[in-house]
């Protein structure tokens, strides 16, 4: 979840006019990149070896 304070941050940003779906698109996005973040700080995160080895399982 993102806080009230954050997200104001992330809209004064936005362009003076944008349409409905762009608006969405970027919260979307937003609250993606906000989880992230938060994922990495509590070291939810795998390694790029990790990474590659699941990949490679995906596509045997």
């Amino acid at each position: 979840m993102i806080t009230k304070e954050k997200l104001i941050k992330h809209i004064n940003k936005f362009p003076s006019e944008l349409s409905i779906d762009e608006l969405i698109d970027r919260l979307v996005f937003i609250e993606k990149l906000e989880r992230r973040i938060e994922q990495s700080k509590n070291n939810e995160t795998i390694t790029d070896q990790e990474l590659e080895n699941e990949m490679k399982e995906w596509f045997k």
